[in-house]
């Protein structure tokens, strides 16, 4: 399957790994490796399936996790540990370039918060960024692309199970489910993230759908916005709009 997209909101390996950090909810100075790398690998799988052009970006990292994996399972050696630097650690590194990448992105979502003044609201002789300078919007309103995996992971579970090897490309369209998933929201405005998904669909159908909505997400076409009760809603922009004004007015209360 080659669908030849560029999926812009796509994140990195690191963010996958924090993501992962923090759905566990553990130190990130304490990494469970085996649970995080296990996890780390589920998430490869289908980044694979999915056949996107950067799944090696995420192999890299993959390769790295499972290495520190192995060096932590292997029985210590006093005489090499003596040789060492005292407390040395095989998740130091890994540690570190979280860190680092985390303290980065954080800077870089300040600074484009500080473009939305700019962008909506202009002091007086102030000069209009140019637009290629602006942070590219995307269609996931308060959540994160592998927060949408992890949604796709339950619909995937609850997929029969195929007999025959499928030729996905020649019986699902992305094309086609763009058209089915734009005709649903432009009609009812908004819709759950699962009930786009056929009850009865393969596994091939699951991921061209995926695929579509996240097409449609880079677009602007649609937005996607999680509930507090966790539940993903896939909704019109216009729709969006009133959802960020009515959260906007709260949280001013």
């Amino acid at each position: 399957m080659n669908y030849n997209i560029k999926l812009d909101i796509f994140e990195g390996p690191l963010d996958l790994l924090l993501h992962l950090i923090k759905k566990n909810e553990v130190d990130i100075y304490d990494i469970p490796m085996a649970t995080i790398t296990e996890q780390y690998l589920e998430y490869i799988e289908l980044i694979k399936e999915m056949n996107l052009d950067f799944a090696g970006e995420f192999l890299v990292v993959a390769a790295t996790l499972v290495h520190i994996k192995s060096k932590m399972l292997l029985p210590v050696d006093p005489e090499a540990v003596a040789e060492e630097e005292e407390g040395a650690d095989p998740r130091e590194e890994l540690v570190r370039r979280l860190i680092e990448y985390k303290m980065y992105k954080e800077a870089a979502r300040e600074l484009g918060e500080r473009l939305l003044l700019g962008r909506d609201v202009f002091q007086r002789g102030q000069v209009a960024a140019p637009l290629e300078e602006l942070e590219e919007e995307t269609g996931l309103m308060n959540l994160s692309i592998f927060d949408l995996m992890e949604a796709l992971k339950g619909v995937l579970a609850r997929a029969p199970k195929e007999r025959t090897v499928e030729l996905t490309v020649e019986r699902f369209k992305i094309a086609d489910k763009i058209n089915f998933i734009m005709e649903h929201i432009n009609e009812a405005k908004s819709a759950v993230f699962t009930s786009l998904f056929p009850p009865d669909a393969v596994r091939g159908e699951i991921i061209v759908t995926f695929l579509a909505i996240l097409e449609l997400a880079k677009l602007l076409l649609i937005k996607l916005h999680q509930t507090e009760d966790g539940i993903i809603r896939v909704y019109s922009p216009e729709k969006a709009q009133e959802i960020a004004a009515g959260e906007e007015n709260r949280g001013v209360e």
